[in-house]
């Protein structure tokens, strides 16, 4: 093992950091070294002074939800008379909002519901694709769900929900990639492995995924890495992550409510942390959403190349009682105050040019 003045030498001549330098680089590393070196590989990666956005709308299609995880304040149970599932005149009218803002895509998710088969789903996404919207939906722990009550396979459900209009699988539901914080968190939801292998067999057929981390919770910095090292190796054998997002658990209304929320310098240096052991995944994205505006400005100098979504919509985090907002205008005004040029792009990191 290297020294922490080795490991960064590493770094910054782009040379792939072990599991443990990269721990010893976590603990023994200021939060300067980090930013530093985060901010270093952002610009390599990305040498023009670019920051993307997508728009789009987290359109969360039921909150009823048989997983009941502890860190979500969304969730409703299946006897629960307030719980829902939108109607599909309601995704129509939310879509068409969508697209009257410039929105390229719907953010599509819900809760495991216990009744709808896998006709429901792929009828959803046919009515869906009519308004020629990408759809970036079904996170991994939903497709497992799907498979698990029609009785097929994990590679012909996305096969079907592909053919019935869906474009690309967000990272959700990973949380951390660790068993035993899965088996604690969330013992209903998809192992590690399964969500790795949903990516992996949506890779192969083509389809473009994120991954993400929810982070700050019951984790060890040791299962944080584990996590970090399962989506660099997933992407070295596949490539088909497009962007990584990393963001902060939010106690409030869960049942670990009673967890400190990560600070602002916490979030950066994991940010940081992201960016370096990643080195094989294009882009990382901030999360105003969970730290507010600046935060996420100030994230652009911790790895972040990537301003993430003009959410129109959020329930999930709302529900944890936070409610940041910004518009197009804003998230623009933010990306040039920090002396970037703010671009619209789509889930595969194409630009979006004015009309």
């Amino acid at each position: 093992m290297g020294s922490l003045q080795e490991i960064k030498q590493k770094v910054l001549n782009s040379e792939r950091i072990t599991e443990t330098e990269s721990l010893t680089l976590f603990r023994e590393g200021n939060f300067y070294d980090l930013g530093f070196l985060a901010d270093f590989i952002r610009r390599k990666m990305h040498p023009e002074p670019i920051v993307t956005y997508v728009i789009d709308r987290n359109i969360n299609y039921t909150d009823i939800c048989i997983s009941a995880c502890k860190f979500c304040a969304f969730y409703k149970t299946p006897e629960d008379p307030e719980g829902t599932v939108l109607s599909f005149e309601e995704l129509e009218e939310k879509i068409a909002e969508t697209k009257q803002l410039r929105g390229t895509q719907i953010l599509l998710q819900g809760g495991l519901h216990p009744d709808k088969p896998l006709e429901f789903y792929e009828e959803m996404l046919r009515f869906i694709k009519k308004t020629g919207i990408h759809i970036h939906g079904f996170s991994p722990p939903e497709i497992c769900h799907f498979a698990k009550l029609s009785g097929l396979s994990v590679a012909e459900v996305i096969a079907r929900l592909s053919k019935a209009g869906l474009d690309s699988i967000p990272g959700g539901g990973a949380e951390i990639l660790s068993d035993r914080v899965r088996g604690e968190a969330a013992p209903r939801k998809c192992s590690a492995d399964e969500w790795i292998d949903v990516m992996r067999q949506a890779h192969q057929q083509g389809m473009r995924t994120t991954a993400t981390m929810m982070f700050g919770h019951i984790e060890t910095l040791e299962e944080r890495l584990e996590h970090l090292v399962r989506i660099r190796s997933l992407q070295d054998e596949t490539g088909g992550f497009t962007a990584f997002i990393p963001w902060p658990f939010q106690p409030d209304n869960t049942a670990y409510s009673a967890i400190h929320k990560a600070t602002a310098h916490s979030y950066l240096k994991m940010l940081a942390w992201s960016r370096i052991v990643l080195d094989n995944v294009d882009n990382i994205q901030a999360s105003w959403v969970t730290q507010g505006p600046k935060i996420a400005q100030v994230s652009l100098f911790f790895g972040a190349n990537d301003f993430g979504s003009t959410m129109i919509e959020e329930n999930v985090v709302a529900a944890a009682g936070v409610s940041f907002r910004l518009t197009e205008k804003e998230i623009r005004t933010l990306v040039e105050g920090g002396g970037f040029v703010p671009q619209q792009r789509t889930m595969d990191y194409t630009f979006v040019t004015a009309d």
